[in-house]
This record gives structure tokens, C-alpha cells and sequence, in this order.
């Protein structure tokens, strides 16, 4: 989302939207996915991802509970955490601006362009007993208006997750709509 040190910035964030390309990585398979999709984020705790590739695939958090519909490696299943649990959501940028500088020891990793703007990267490591989805984490911050165009972590199972915001739109509009999350007929929702 947000420069990590600058909270009149992210202060200014209530809500962001746009399309998204993510690229994991399995050094053990030697594999590489691809996925595409859009994003509508609003502070603070509703997250709606839906993939167009693979098709159907969706992650909400409604701001009560956070849905988890990956029918591709789970058929008929979707998973329903509260919404404390947001933790397990991989794509959630605010897991790199919540705290950031409690949780996380950050140092600069250099300037690189990122879809065609400057940006500067910054390199996170958790800090010790800070619950994280990754052991490392690279969030590169544009330098004409602060926010996140790209970031990759580096998950526990070795796992790297790239993700790059191909468009970004700042503070749009949501309906209650657009949280929402319908259970698919015939999928069956399994709450820890």
C-alpha cells in the first residue's frame, strides 16, 4: 500500500483497487505458477481477491470472517476463518504496513523501476516472535507517490510468492457488495 515510515501517507489510503499478477515459485518442484487477478482492498479489514486465472479462485475478507475459495487445489471446499485469522491471507499488503516497524527489521535494497516507475526497495525480516506468513519479504515503494507496486516473501515451506500490481487505484468507492462472499452450491465450508 504505503510508505512503510510515513503514517500521513497511509493515513491518506482509506481504500485501494486494481489488477494484480502473481508468480510463485517451488525450488523443491522446480515450478513456477502464474496468476492473474483483481484486488479491492479497504482499511480496515475487507479484502476481496478474485482470480480471472485460475478462474473462480477468490479470497474476501467481509470484516467478520475471511473466505477462502481455492477450488483449483481444494474442489468444493472453502475454507472460513474469523477475521482475527487474516494472517492467512498471502496477499494482504497490510501485513507489511500494520506495526511495520515493530515487527519487522527493515533495510533498504536498492532502486529498481517497476512497471515503469521508479521505486525503491525495502527488505523485511520478522522480527523474533512476530506471527508472519514469511521469513523474508522485498516490498519495492514508488517514489512519486509511496505505494506498494510490487512485493515478494519468501515462505517457510520455501516457497516464494511474487506479486506485481499491474494497475493501482487509490481511495475508489465500495458497496458492501463487493466484501461479499457467496458459498458456491455444493462446496462445503470447513471453520476451524
Amino acid at each position: 500500500l504505503i510508505h512503510l515510515t510515513d503514517n500521513h501517507v497511509v493515513a491518506k489510503v482509506r481504500s485501494l483497487s486494481g489488477a494484480f499478477e502473481q508468480t510463485l515459485t517451488n525450488p523443491l518442484l522446480r515450478s513456477v505458477n502464474t496468476a492473474r487477478g483483481d484486488y479491492r482492498q479497504q482499511r480496515p479489514n475487507k479484502l476481496a481477491i478474485r482470480f480471472t486465472q485460475p478462474a473462480g479462485d477468490a479470497i474476501v475478507a467481509d470484516g467478520k470472517y475471511v473466505w477462502v475459495y481455492l477450488p483449483q487445489a481444494a474442489p468444493n471446499q472453502v475454507r472460513r476463518l474469523s477475521a482475527v485469522d487474516r494472517v492467512d491471507i498471502p496477499i494482504d499488503m497490510s501485513q507489511f504496513l500494520d506495526r511495520a516497524t515493530e515487527k519487522y527489521d527493515i533495510s533498504a535494497s536498492g532502486a529498481e523501476t517497476i512497471a515503469g516507475r521508479p521505486a525503491q526497495a525495502l527488505a523485511l525480516t520478522p522480527r523474533k516472535g512476530t506471527p508472519s506468513l514469511f521469513t523474508r519479504a522485498t516490498i519495492w515503494v514508488d517514489d512519486a507517490d509511496g505505494l506498494i507496486r510490487q512485493f515478494e516473501v519468501t515462505e517457510p515451506n520455501g516457497i516464494i510468492r511474487r506479486i506485481r500490481l499491474t494497475t493501482v487505484n487509490v481511495n475508489p468507492a465500495f458497496t458492501a457488495a463487493d466484501f461479499r462472499f457467496t458459498v458456491p452450491k455444493g462446496a462445503r465450508v470447513i471453520a476451524p
